[in-house]
């Protein structure tokens, strides 16, 4: 085994220094949880690579809203990827926000969109898709999709293929 692969590897870390962002919650250990609501805890970096077009995909099995008539809760993955421009979604933020969406009373189709909406404003990617995959209440399942892309670009005519094509070949639903 090479010793000189853990002193480069501490070298490594000891140079890594985040000069260009104000991250709060990445490496905190008083981490807050929102219990509403809160788009404000979305902290963003800057992309090192914005030349390159390239996808960054999450996949977020434990979120949770609440039917907002019922106030009965509903369970999803939430599937978000996007192409960045110049700006990235911080991950941990990113979970402290699915996490306010807990006592949060939406239908399904709304919390798509909302977290959308709520990334293209936090980062204004040059695309992105949110899919919920939520698990079935009542005997039906819902699995709501939703995509943007910038306005007079590739992307914009990415996003309406993405969409015009989407669910053409739905999964079984035997696999939830």
């Amino acid at each position: 085994m090479d010793m000189n692969f853990h002193d480069d590897k501490k070298e490594t870390e000891k140079n890594v220094t985040r000069t260009d962002e104000d991250l709060q919650n990445l490496g905190s250990k008083n981490t807050k949880y929102p219990t509403d609501y809160n788009p404000d805890v979305l902290e963003t970096f800057q992309n090192k690579h914005p030349e390159n077009d390239y996808f960054v995909k999450f996949n977020c099995p434990e979120f949770t809203s609440l039917c907002p008539i019922t106030g009965q809760p509903d369970f999803a993955t939430i599937y978000i990827s996007y192409v960045p421009s110049e700006k990235m979604v911080e991950s941990k933020s990113l979970k402290l926000y699915l996490f306010s969406f807990r006592n949060h009373g939406d239908f399904h189709e709304d919390c798509v969109n909302i977290i959308m909406k709520d990334l293209i404003k936090l980062m204004n990617p040059k695309y992105i898709e949110v899919w919920g995959k939520f698990l079935p209440r009542g005997g039906i399942s819902i699995d709501p999709y939703c995509n943007y892309g910038q306005p007079d670009t590739k992307w914009e005519s990415l996003a309406w293929e993405r969409l015009s094509h989407h669910d053409l070949y739905p999964e079984k639903v035997d696999n939830r």
